[in-house]
């Protein structure tokens, strides 16, 4: 299950319903104090209630109400859920969707009292018709009875087609948006609640080093979340135990039971076992990952940087492990200010390793940060501008191109006076691979520009993919920079705009290519995909009937490596190949363009200079 969107009410700040869509890589900005924390801990509260726990003191204080609500949605959903054996139905045909078809689940926490209670429901376009509406809270033996009424063609075993029978009878069903309880016992609704619990993604939160709480000075530690990604997969094995423990403890109980029987009839009838199976955080609470550095001092005793440092580490290997694994449950990691305590060489490796994991199948990664460094780098979809004209105003999150000049001028970003010449390709992962294969060439020829280093030179993909593009497109294209472009040959529209860039009579001598081979990944060599990601691929110029393109080449070969349920599609497989790159040597470059062309780009750039 992939979370879409959270909406908060009566939250903190949060007083009237707001809402913040949410995608594979999420990147909530805005100033401190603003409510971008607030996002986060209203998730770890919604998932786990562990690293942050409700109190009284959550409910907005402008607010008469002391009634919180979390809501998250969710896309991505369980084929099938089994409410009892044989007995398997759909989200779809218990009408508990939207009319988008996604699932959303509202939690309303009671914070009048001292210790806040909650309460789950599904919010859905559910049968408002009289005598319909409530199928999900009825018995077996209450379903029957209605199927018997009406005289329908249906097995009188199996609740879900009970109601099925009867919703399809009834020509007019007033589907209407339905708040439908789920956690309290009413039959299949509890059960359908006790389902999804199985299914929610594991949400990891990884906080700055201010403590949570007031009362609260525990440090947050990284590998809560390798416990929690652990514990995850191996869910299967767990409800194995669980069900072993169930039928032993059951059996002792039935023995007991029996027993009572023979010495008091009366008590033993008011009696039955129940066993009740441990939540996800017990199982957490069973077991304990530390890390003692130099000395065995503990982690938690040594410096912020350090601390932090540990948490880059474990990002990076993270987003190396899931990789490798086949993991079915979504994973959503939350980090609070990834900047903190770290020097910008590891922000860059930060950065690196979210969009890695955020381009994994099953993970998500939300980050807060009012740092420009950190922000610049980040994908422009990814933002999410938090802003508040301050109190009891709710704060506002927006998304979009047109909010981008708002973010640009709260953080303070610039564009780099240094900055002399323009280069336009098509999207980031063109921005990487021109990167590392002018820094293979510099290496073996020193007048050819390293664009990895060079202040000289800033990329601009179309449309702008990362916040410091944007920002170097709005004001650097007004001060008339020479520019050069570079477009795949697998786009005919992209030659028109070539000719016209070449066409110029600014004086700038602005110029433009369009690659000889089909896109920028034909340039890579089979040998630097093999060491990027242990698979063989053909690498061809121009794909044809027989022959794949390099990116469909590799999303087939790297899919059945990894076990993915399907193949990669065409925009994922292109992000994991611009990896590739970095293992790129001069010598592989020349072997696959023997003619020169790509070292001749970077020779013209250096002629603007």
């Amino acid at each position: 299950m992939k979370l879409v969107s959270l909406t908060l009410e009566n939250f903190r700040a949060y007083q009237t319903p707001t809402t913040i869509h949410l995608s594979d890589l999420t990147t909530i900005i805005g100033r401190n104090d603003i409510g971008k924390s607030c996002l986060l801990e209203a998730l770890e509260i919604f998932f786990n209630g562990d690293v942050v726990r409700i109190d009284q003191a959550d409910a907005n204080v402008f607010s008469s109400s002391q009634s919180v609500r979390i809501t998250a949605e969710f896309s991505d959903l369980p084929d099938e859920i089994t409410l009892d054996a044989g007995a398997p139905t759909t989200l779809s045909d218990e009408h508990l969707l939207t009319t988008t078809g996604t699932l959303k689940i509202e939690k309303v926490y009671d914070c009048s009292k001292k210790t806040p209670t909650c309460e789950a429901f599904i919010v859905a376009m559910h049968p408002n018709t009289p005598g319909l509406h409530n199928l999900l809270e009825l018995k077996e033996k209450d379903l029957q009875t209605l199927v018997k009424a009406q005289a329908l063609d249906c097995p009188l075993k199996g609740n879900p087609g009970m109601r099925r029978a009867l919703w399809d009878a009834c020509p007019h069903l007033g589907l209407e948006e339905t708040r439908i309880p789920v956690s309290k016992p009413k039959e299949d609704s509890k059960r359908i609640w006790e389902q999804l619990e199985l299914h929610l993604p594991v949400f990891a939160l990884f906080q700055s080093d201010r403590q949570s709480r007031d009362s609260d000075g525990e440090v947050q530690n990284p590998m809560k979340g390798a416990l929690a990604a652990a514990i995850s997969e191996a869910q299967e094995a767990i409800d194995a135990i669980q069900k072993l423990v169930q039928a032993k403890t059951e059996e002792i109980a039935k023995l007991t039971h029996d027993a009572l029987k023979s010495i008091d009839p009366k008590l033993a009838s008011s009696l039955s076992p129940k066993f009740v199976p441990p939540t996800a955080a017990k199982w957490m609470g069973l077991f304990s990952l530390g890390m003692d550095t130099d000395a065995s001092i503990p982690l938690n005793k040594r410096g912020s940087g350090v601390r932090r440092l540990i948490l880059v580490s474990f990002f990076k290997a993270e987003a190396e492990r899931k990789l490798s694994s086949s993991a079915k449950r979504n994973l959503i990691y939350a980090i609070e200010e990834p900047e903190t305590s770290q020097h910008p060489a590891n922000q860059r490796i930060l950065i690196d390793a979210f969009k890695q994991i955020a381009a994994t199948p099953h993970c998500q990664v939300i980050l807060t940060t009012h740092s420009p460094g950190l922000a610049a780098d980040l994908p422009i979809e990814s933002i999410r501008f938090v802003s508040s004209e301050g109190p009891p105003a709710t704060p506002s999150v927006k998304a979009g191109v047109n909010v981008f000049e708002e973010v640009a001028n709260a953080l303070g970003l610039i564009p780099d006076s240094r900055v002399r010449v323009l280069i336009f390709v098509e999207g980031p992962t063109d921005v990487i691979a021109l990167r590392y294969l002018s820094a293979a060439l510099h290496a073996e020829d020193e007048t050819i520009p390293n664009l990895m280093t060079d202040e000289r030179f800033a990329f601009i993909p179309a449309g702008g993919s990362t916040l410091k593009h944007w920002v170097t497109e709005h004001y650097l294209r007004n001060m008339r920079r020479p520019e050069v472009h570079i477009y795949d040959s697998d786009v005919a529209k992209y030659a028109a705009s070539v000719n016209e860039v070449n066409e110029r009579t600014d004086g700038l001598r602005s110029c433009a290519f369009q690659t000889q081979k089909h896109e920028i990944e034909c340039y890579l060599h089979s040998d630097a995909i093999k060491a990027a990601f242990g698979v063989d691929v053909v690498c061809v110029d121009h794909p044809a009937d027989d022959l794949p393109s390099v990116p469909e080449a590799f999303a087939s070969a790297f899919s059945a490596k990894q076990k993915f349920d399907g193949t990669m599609g065409a925009d994922k497989a292109k992000k994991h190949l611009s990896s590739a790159f970095r293992h790129m040597t001069a010598a592989q470059i020349h072997e696959r363009d023997p003619t020169g062309e790509v070292v001749g780009w970077f020779r013209k750039m250096s002629a603007l200079v």
